[in-house]
């Protein structure tokens, strides 16, 4: 079991891994912009570090781009193609934290170089911790909230297709 956390509203210290069975990694992008296409991850893997401090904190995450899930298959093909997130030649889309601050009483402000298309850009997250649950067997669970914007075309996907040109990231997990 992690230890007590050094600050309240904040998760206890140690190393927390993403459980693929609770955790969703997803995005929602504007379409012809009138409609919200939705999508998900299906296969990740990540932890999150609470050290003593935030600066002793971080967070890390790789994801299998071609794991991309909308729901339709056409759509899901033409997003792993070249025109978006080209997994023939990037297979993965990576996040490592640079930076943590506290900026309230359950919520942080995660700095950090995602990766997308062999381009490595930064991008600020809000986290908010949800809280911590004994599971029924014997372990402990935390959970969060993380969420962001993002501008396709620093990653080079170009908004040739008449998708709006911020897509919004959503990590639910505990």
């Amino acid at each position: 079991m992690p230890e007590q956390s050094a600050s309240p509203g904040m998760p206890p210290k140690g190393t927390w891994k993403l459980d693929p069975n609770h955790t969703l990694i997803g995005a929602v992008a504007r379409h012809l912009m009138v409609t919200k296409v939705r999508g998900k991850f299906d296969s990740f893997e990540g932890a999150v570090h609470i050290g003593d401090t935030p600066e002793q904190s971080w967070a890390e995450l790789a994801i299998d781009a071609a794991s991309i899930d909308t729901g339709v298959e056409q759509r899901d093909e033409h997003l792993r193609s070249a025109d978006f997130l080209d997994v023939a030649n990037f297979p993965r889309i990576t996040f490592r934290s640079t930076g943590v601050d506290v900026t309230g009483e359950n919520t942080l402000r995660v700095v950090g170089d995602l990766t997308i298309r062999g381009i490595t850009r930064p991008v600020s997250l809000d986290v908010t911790f949800e809280g911590v649950s004994p599971d029924p067997w014997g372990g402990t669970r935390a959970g969060f909230t993380i969420s962001g914007e993002l501008v396709r075309e620093d990653w080079a996907i170009e908004n040739r297709l008449h998708w709006r040109r911020d897509v919004t990231l959503r990590e639910d997990h505990s």
